[in-house]
């Protein structure tokens, strides 16, 4: 019977008490799961030690799959080991090492051992398709454990933070990142809470559990009615001011009625602020835009005013186009231009201020500690392009022509003001204070954001050569 060996390895200059501890943290699973796999987690029961257990559901192929992980070896800041109880694979032991390499660096190590359901049939069939999906997926975990705990050596100091919009696709990303650095994380959720890391609020009915901010130094509001989807009639209009406006009075309103206020306020707002203005280089000096959504970040935005008067930091986040397969536009767009359907919005020449997801998280943590910062931030990498770029971008990770232009005026047709506000609507935003305070950014090129979230390494000699064969 033939076991599978991989082995993958990286040396990242953090001291190996600091990973170990990333590893044992809260979050550190859904940051090292691939945002174009599909995993979700069922249940857990502790962390990484011996006897604890993680349950997930996995999709292989057109089927869900359910894989119960045990961790049966622990040795802190040396290894930690889990196996595969029930799962998809025959056979499945997972290895993760950490070997010191001076005060300041270690080598992360992980060595998997595995054999195929079917053996027989699938060594032949399965075993090379099954190969480039480990590699690909060990190449990304590698990336963001590197890239986090290098954050994580910037960054020392530990907030408690309470967090609106957590189950949204930004909320849903930035929690266990969050964690993972260290912080504590309350998310303030519209149903009865039920898990210990809940608190009720209802900004519609003016009500909150006050007791989730005792001690609270930051404060994240994210919540907000999604714009980029279908016409905008005059109740979706009404919707997108209210969820915004209403909810970040009403949370500012509160934060500055508590015996101790938190030190910042971080809400989000968007690059849509300063309107459709072609070419303009804008940066956060600019001046507001004309647009619907332009208005709908200007009331967003004074919304918060009560804490700033207050003595509170308030930093907005005027956040471009986020990049993730999770969801937003990338995730729209994904099937299309995978079926080699590649396509063009309008002329192509608006320009598209983005950021990549992993970027996003970095900056929110950026924002936290530098307290110098206050006021309206740009939350976009340094590169802007224009849309056609984009979307030649895309079409070329999948060898895919592009060659499909949908008019304007049929996307003023279907989608109404929303189709000219955000589809053929572009700003040439730049990131000048981030950049001011020497924020490092982890995908500053658009290619490489998208080969690092569609897990599109290359599988060459050296990757194949991390495989190995034994017989047992």
């Amino acid at each position: 019977m033939k076991i599978h060996h991989y082995t993958k390895k990286s040396r990242i200059q953090v001291p190996v008490e600091t990973a170990f501890a990333w590893h044992e943290r809260s979050g550190a699973i859904e940051r090292l799961t691939p945002p174009w796999e599909k995993i979700q987690i069922i249940s857990r029961s502790g962390g990484i030690q011996n006897g604890d257990q993680t349950f997930f559901k996995v999709k292989v192929g057109p089927f869900w799959m359910k894989w119960l992980a045990h961790h049966m070896e622990y040795e802190k800041n040396s290894m930690f080991t889990d196996i595969q109880r029930h799962g998809p694979f025959q056979f499945w032991e997972h290895n993760h090492r950490f070997h010191p390499d001076g005060d300041h660096a270690f080598l992360l190590e992980d060595h998997l051992r595995f054999r195929l359901p079917l053996s027989q049939i699938s060594n032949i069939l399965a075993i090379n398709s099954v190969k480039r999906r480990l590699n690909t997926m060990f190449e990304y975990r590698h990336a963001v454990t590197s890239n986090d705990l290098i954050h994580l050596s910037h960054y020392g100091e530990k907030h408690n933070i309470v967090i609106t919009g957590s189950s949204g696709v930004l909320g849903t990303a930035l929690v266990p990142f969050l964690r993972t650095q260290g912080h504590s994380v309350t998310r303030l959720v519209r149903q009865s809470s039920k898990e210990p890391d809940e608190a009720y609020w209802n900004p519609y009915y003016q009500e909150v559990d006050k007791q989730a901010f005792e001690n609270v130094d930051t404060v994240i509001h994210l919540a907000g009615e999604y714009i980029g989807e279908g016409r905008w009639t005059s109740k979706k209009k009404k919707r997108i001011i209210g969820s915004r406006v209403k909810g970040t009075q009403f949370l500012a309103h509160t934060l500055c009625n508590l015996k101790k206020q938190p030190k910042t306020l971080i809400c989000a707002s968007a690059i849509g602020y300063y309107g459709n203005r072609g070419d303009e280089i804008l940066t956060e000096s600019s001046s507001k835009g004309s647009d619907f959504i332009s208005d709908v970040c200007e009331q967003w935005e004074k919304a918060a005013e009560p804490a700033i008067d207050a003595g509170i930091r308030v930093v907005f986040l005027r956040i471009g186009v986020v990049l993730t397969p999770r969801g937003g536009a990338l995730e729209r767009l994904l099937p299309v231009f995978r079926s080699g359907f590649g396509l063009t919005f309008g002329d192509g020449n608006q320009v598209l201020s983005w950021i990549s997801e992993d970027d996003f998280l970095g900056v929110v943590n950026h924002v936290i500690h530098q307290t110098k910062l206050s006021g309206p931030v740009n939350v976009t990498a340094p590169n802007p392009v224009s849309q056609q770029h984009f979307s030649k971008s895309l079409a070329n990770i999948f060898s895919h022509p592009l060659f499909i232009r949908i008019p304007k005026w049929i996307i003023s047709n279907i989608y109404g003001q929303m189709g000219k506000e955000v589809i053929l609507s572009g700003n040439h935003v730049l990131p000048d204070k981030l950049l001011a305070t020497n924020y490092s950014f982890f995908h500053p090129k658009l290619e490489d954001a998208f080969h690092h979230l569609l897990g599109l390494f290359p599988y060459d000699n050296e990757a194949a050569s991390r495989f190995d064969i034994i017989r047992s």
